[in-house]
């Protein structure tokens, strides 16, 4: 198959079968678009059951941003903890709040749906800890502008079926998802690649026999 464009969409349009269609993609954003960006950066490192975990600790104790303004770093910690990595990430999240009240005047981000797509994607990167992949998310989930964000989940498979080469990078497999999938198949494409990765084809217990891809002969992976 030597159209990448249709390859991609006919993997796509089995994913969609099996998981969810674009009509029933889960709502996974937030009013706030820092909320979003947060809880991106504990995701860091970490499962989302941590992830959540400890995002809630944090919203408990501090409900509003302002709140963490003149707290010590140690309660911070305390509740992201869940996470792991609790002193780099609490180092992160006071760094990026300075900056964003700085640059808005107030901790939210909303203003940043308004500006230019690279523009959006340049200024989030430019945070403390914050790289291609989380910039994509908040992007996609939170400010509603189109991203198509990488995971490793996303990475396996896109390499495992030939769409990717295999030292290709995350943000490269990215930008090749961006550039080969329409824009309102992002968000669709991004989750149900996801449940893909976690339900059939696994880093370890891959599941060939049961994937629609292998039947219809959309993947070269050689499950020896």
């Amino acid at each position: 198959m030597n159209d990448l464009k249709v390859w991609i969409a006919l993997v796509l349009n089995e994913l969609e079968k099996l998981y969810h269609n674009e009509e029933r993609v889960p709502e996974l954003g937030h009013d706030e678009p820092l909320d979003g960006l947060i809880l991106t950066v504990l995701s860091q490192n970490t499962n989302d059951k941590n992830r959540d975990a400890a995002f809630k600790r944090l919203k408990d104790r501090f409900p509003v941003w302002d709140a963490l303004a003149d707290k010590n770093i140690r309660e911070l910690e305390d509740s992201i903890r869940p996470a792991g990595l609790a002193p780099t990430k609490s180092r992160r999240i006071l760094d990026i709040l300075e900056i964003i009240k700085q640059d808005f005047g107030s901790y939210s981000i909303k203003e940043l749906a308004n500006r230019d797509r690279s523009e959006i994607r340049k200024y989030l990167t430019s945070l403390p800890g914050v790289g291609a992949k989380t910039a994509s998310c908040v992007m996609m989930f939170d400010l509603k502008i189109p991203a198509f964000p990488v995971d490793t989940h996303i990475s396996r498979i896109t390499r495992r079926i030939g769409l990717a080469a295999a030292n290709m990078t995350a943000e490269n497999i990215s930008q090749l998802l961006e550039s080969n999938v329409e824009p309102e198949r992002y968000l669709g494409g991004h989750v149900n690649m996801i449940a893909h990765g976690r339900a059939i084809c696994s880093s370890r217990s891959v599941k060939c026999d049961i994937c629609p891809l292998r039947k219809l002969d959309l993947c070269k992976f050689k499950n020896n």
